[in-house]
């Protein structure tokens, strides 16, 4: 009998998010691996928390699938209160890093094994196992050995074994690490694409932001057990809150000044800010700077004179380190133009000057 496909369940406030983290802290001994960490996760979005090592990101992971206990506050999902409940009653499913395949199993008996252990009937099982192989596509490999797959099809059957119990939400805990870059590049790609054919709620751990950047429809940074922005990988790329995540996500040229009379002074640079005196931070992205050859800017930019001082070719674009003088390097990255010596005037808008937070 083949088994009904996969469906978020439907609440009584269709706004409402699918799962709410409120005031979450975690403490193990005397330290805090999180601080008051407070998210909603809408139905059907793929959310990443990215983090450097000791941020917290799988804390919270663990804490959601139930393997942790919070020292204070709670979890709800779909209007329930998750965090009195034991792993086995959340509709929670965990892909794991090491992927934990059975490898005396088939491929089919190690997707199968959580449905056996939960007694679902045997008529129902089979149905629900080759939809979840047709999920992810390894409907031919039902019979192989894990030791058989690559490890792109490994990470697709750990999927399929999560999908097919049918989980409200998916929770992956950098899966796709052990990976080599290209194969991981690619898994990337399928994994969005799966995402968005299922529509499960995906949560997705990593400290890789390019890998944050390319699946996320939000990304949660968390620093030191707290969270230091939430949004599109867009608006926190192009609009980071603070100059710690203006040097995570991407590269940047950290700008330390001051506003005085309305005008903005970063070393060298100087341009009008009708914003109250202050210390100020800005971040300023490479590829925000470009060339001048003509020497002429218009009235929203600020051009500066710098000495090429190091060229790194990267393909379609390059590299430079640039000095204004006064002690002050700037990165800027250009399209591809060839060999750069000498002195060159370079501007940039006023608007890609980004005032950011210490």
């Amino acid at each position: 009998m083949s088994s009904a496909p996969i469906l978020q369940p439907t609440s009584a406030d269709a706004n409402a998010p699918l799962l709410e983290v409120r005031a979450i802290a975690k403490r193990f001994g005397t330290r805090d691996v999180l601080k008051n960490i407070s998210l909603n996760i809408a139905s059907g979005e793929l959310l990443t928390l990215l983090g450097e090592s000791g941020s917290g990101k799988t804390t919270l992971l663990r804490l959601i699938a139930g393997f942790e206990q919070p020292t204070a506050g709670e979890i709800w999902m779909s209007g329930e209160r998750l965090d009195v409940l034991p792993p086995y009653k959340r509709r929670v499913n965990t892909v794991f890093q090491n992927y934990a395949l059975f490898p005396h199993l088939h491929v089919r008996d190690n997707v199968a094994y959580g449905l056996r252990v939960q007694s679902v009937p045997k008529n129902e099982i089979a149905g629900r196992v080759d939809d979840a192989l047709k999920m992810v596509k390894m409907v031919e490999f039902a019979g192989a050995r894990p030791s058989r797959l690559s490890g792109g099809q490994q990470q697709r059957i750990a999927l399929a074994r999560a999908l097919v119990n049918r989980p409200q939400l998916l929770l992956l805990d950098e899966p796709l690490s052990a990976l080599d870059a290209s194969l991981r590049k690619q898994m990337q790609s399928e994994l969005k694409a799966l995402q968005r054919e299922i529509g499960i709620t995906f949560l997705f751990v990593t400290h890789d932001q390019e890998e944050a950047m390319a699946l996320s429809d939000r990304i949660a940074l968390l620093r030191d057990g707290a969270l230091e922005q939430v949004a599109s990988p867009r608006e926190i790329y192009a609009h980071p809150a603070t100059a710690y995540t203006a040097e995570f996500i991407g590269q940047t040229n950290l700008l330390r000044g001051e506003i005085c009379r309305s005008i903005a002074t970063c070393g060298v640079l100087r341009w009008p800010l009708e914003e109250a005196d202050a210390p100020a931070r800005f971040s300023l992205r490479p590829e925000a700077i470009r060339l001048c050859p003509d020497g002429r800017r218009q009235t929203n930019e600020v051009k500066f004179r710098a000495s090429v001082r190091q060229q790194i070719y990267g393909g379609a674009s390059e590299l430079l380190e640039v000095d204004c003088g006064a002690d002050q390097l700037l990165r800027v990255r250009l399209p591809a133009c060839g060999p750069l010596t000498g002195e060159h005037d370079f501007v940039f808008s006023i608007a890609d000057a980004i005032r950011v937070a210490d």
